[in-house]
């Protein structure tokens, strides 16, 4: 049994009741086998995987906070600290029910490789709740981060854990967080990214994961002959990454069509309104059936039985940017027989294993998240750089640094992915080159 196999055993038997966990991990070492393979005695000697699928360190702790009718609610609290050996651990806070330890793990797992990738100063993690913004009041919430905050702020700081949001996790709960922890610590530091501009958030940052999505997509088509110009895009997701990711796809030339939330999809023949998006899903914080209320040409269809129907539209671009495991099999079927040329992942791990597989195999220029969705951490990045240095950059010079990141991401996927043999593999190409990174970091550090 080879070192890789040796390691996927162990990694399932102590991770069994983690199946978002393990699907990432066999992912991420099931492409790196040429790696591994031209140096697996070093790496074996040196337990290289065992430790960089083994988090630093684990928290997990209990959130009680009072309802409006004064009731006491507990809430369970996580963060991962995975690696931090190329910088500070880096990653956002999700707050949503379906959060639990072997979902922050994976999440975290993905991050090392990611924040690799953007060629910053940053290792990874995760973390976040189980509790669920939707429907709560501002006092509700306020009271939930800041109870939050009294557990986590004593494992980070501007040096060691800089957390940021995610899914559930906006400027508001940002805010709030931020306060909590200079109010205990007595320290105005950048220890949370994604704040507002007037305490030391950073210009561009709410488009970056979207605008970055679409920059790296650009690269990628115009690499292949191709432009943005006149392409058909379905976008998945109704949040932040999508609705950038389709103002920015607009900007290129290109027509998007769908969105969804977790109710309902919406088709929207003459492209998706971009302000009209914003101002049902930022300013009312409702559903898209007032999107398509609003917009005679949208077509709206509920949600049922799990089935994504935004993937049933014919396509040239599809960009997954709503949550993990949302495109599968079928979808990918669809999607090849109505002529895709491209997928983008907007989400964390939106595609599953065997979806993947099959863009692969039928000539889909396929781009991983770790490698796609970095603009968001990246920027978070370039938002620490501008707090170290008590400074404020321009929109127009971090939307250059983002873009400038972005497409040196996608060319040293791809020439990781021609040295090994594997021309034309984003996903491959992506692993191989953050985890290079990393492990020459940890090898020159020592055992720790």
């Amino acid at each position: 049994m080879g070192y890789v196999d040796e390691v996927l055993a162990k990694v399932k038997e102590k991770n069994a009741s983690e199946p978002e966990f393990l699907q990432a991990v066999e992912e991420v070492l099931e492409s790196l086998r040429p790696v591994i393979d031209a140096n697996e005695e070093l790496y074996r000697k040196e337990a290289i995987l065992e430790r960089i699928t083994e988090p630093d360190r684990q928290i997990m702790f209990r959130v009680p906070w009072v309802d409006d009718k004064g009731q006491v609610q507990v809430n369970r609290g996580f963060r991962v600290q995975f690696n931090n050996a190329i910088g500070p651990y880096k990653g956002g806070l999700r707050l949503h029910p379906s959060v639990n330890l072997g979902i922050i793990k994976f999440l975290g797992f993905e991050q090392i490789f990611k924040n690799s990738l953007t060629s910053l100063p940053i290792g990874g993690g995760k973390g976040g709740s189980d509790f669920d913004p939707k429907g709560k009041s501002d006092r509700e919430i306020m009271a939930f981060c800041q109870s939050f905050m009294t557990e986590l702020y004593k494992y980070i700081g501007a040096d060691t854990d800089v957390p940021a949001g995610d899914i559930g996790t906006g400027a508001r709960e940002i805010g709030y967080m931020f306060g909590q922890y200079k109010r205990i610590t007595n320290l105005y530091e950048g220890m949370l990214t994604g704040k507002g501009l007037t305490y030391g958030g950073s210009l561009a940052r709410t488009e970056a994961t979207g605008y970055g999505l679409l920059y790296l997509t650009q690269e990628l088509m115009k690499c292949h002959g191709q432009s943005m110009e006149g392409k058909t895009v379905c976008v998945s997701g109704a949040g932040n990454v999508a609705i950038y990711a389709i103002q920015k796809a607009q900007q290129m030339g290109a027509k998007p069509v769908t969105c969804s939330d977790s109710t309902g999809w919406i088709y929207d023949p003459e492209g998706i309104d971009v302000a009209l998006l914003k101002e049902v899903k930022e300013v009312k914080r409702a559903r898209l059936t007032e999107y398509a209320a609003a917009r005679p040409s949208a077509q709206y269809h509920e949600k049922k039985n799990g089935e994504h129907g935004v993937w049933s539209i014919k396509c040239d671009i599809a960009l997954p940017c709503a949550t993990q495991n949302e495109l599968n099999l079928e979808d990918a079927k669809m999607l090849v027989a109505n002529g895709v040329m491209t997928v983008c992942e907007g989400a964390n791990m939106p595609t599953t294993l065997d979806a993947t597989k099959y863009f692969q195999e039928n000539g889909v220029w396929f781009v991983g998240g770790k490698a796609a969705n970095a603009g968001g951490v990246a920027t978070s990045a370039l938002e620490m750089s501008q707090n170290s240095e008590r400074l404020s950059w321009t929109f127009e010079e971090v939307d250059a640094k983002l873009q400038n990141i972005m497409v040196n991401i996608y060319h040293n996927i791809d020439d990781a992915a021609k040295r090994y043999g594997k021309e034309g593999d984003y996903v491959a190409g992506a692993n191989i080159a953050g985890f290079e990174k990393v492990v020459n970091a940890m090898l020159a550090q020592g055992v720790c």
